[in-house]
């Protein structure tokens, strides 16, 4: 069964960085989408950027051209590097795959 674990998360100031990473395992990494979903302390949990098997991504349309998301062939992870925070951005984030959920990294953007 797929395992997901996430990290990068932490506190940075807006118009920060910060860089996740989620490591796979129990499945074939070159040949599953993987997505990224967050949460923010009493809202729905909502779909923010997916890479495809063949590589090609996907983003919601509030941090198009502030995150990316990427992997490699032969790795089994995936990143998300966003760029240019702002406040509302701040949740638990979490890696998406196979229908299986890691158990998320927190994100808080605040001066």
């Amino acid at each position: 069964q797929v395992q997901l674990v996430e990290s990068g998360g932490g506190l940075v100031q807006p118009g920060g960085s910060l860089k996740l990473s989620c490591a796979a395992s129990g499945t074939i990494f070159e040949i599953m989408a993987m997505a990224w979903y967050r949460q923010a302390p009493g809202k729905e949990r909502e779909w923010v950027a997916t890479v495809s098997s063949g590589g090609s991504t996907d983003y919601v349309d509030t941090v198009k051209g502030r995150f990316t998301i990427s992997r490699e062939s032969g790795k089994n992870t995936v990143w998300l590097q966003m760029n240019s925070l702002k406040r509302e951005d701040t949740g638990v984030y979490y890696c998406q795959a196979g229908g299986k959920w890691g158990k998320g990294t927190q994100v808080t953007v605040s001066s």
